[in-house]
């Protein structure tokens, strides 16, 4: 073999394990929060695979912004995320001091990427939130009855004052 086509082999091979390298990319989808004029993204900190059977966790993974009393936080989500059921679960503290958890509503697949949490009161104080990936199958908890969607994704935004 000639020493070009040696090198355009080589350099071929070297072309293709990048692409290829970059089709297996596990990058995890991002979560962005918005409050007033700040902005802030966050990986998820809890990620499993459909089966929810491999799962993954990054404590680390939290969003930290500062949210005044009363400022509604922009919650927008990937594709990735909005092609499921998903929802915002949140916990806030009222004027009075108690505190008080809340959720969205679960928002069907491919019907919207963002929401704006917007807590009842002006004086209440946004603890923290997260963006829930619910799984494919809902869990009937023993204690209510109820059904429960379990989360196959979680990113976590810690609000500061």
């Amino acid at each position: 073999m000639s020493r070009t086509r040696r090198s355009l082999l080589a350099a071929l091979t070297l072309t293709t394990a990048v692409v290829l390298a970059g089709c297996g990319s596990d990058e995890k989808p991002q979560v962005t929060w918005a409050a007033g004029a700040a902005t802030q993204s966050s990986g998820p900190a809890q990620f499993c695979d459909l089966k929810m059977k491999d799962c993954s966790n990054d404590e680390a993974a939290q969003a930290r912004l500062a949210v005044p009393a009363g400022t509604p936080v922009e919650v927008t989500v990937p594709e990735e995320v909005s092609e499921a059921p998903w929802s915002v679960v949140f916990s806030y503290t009222g004027p009075d001091g108690q505190r008080t958890d809340g959720r969205s509503p679960v928002f069907a697949p491919n019907a919207r990427t963002s929401y704006t949490l917007t807590l009842p009161e002006p004086g209440d104080v946004l603890g923290t939130a997260q963006v829930q990936l619910l799984g494919a199958a809902p869990v009937a908890n023993p204690d209510t009855g109820e059904l429960d969607y379990p989360a196959r994704a979680t990113w976590v935004l810690v609000a500061q004052q």
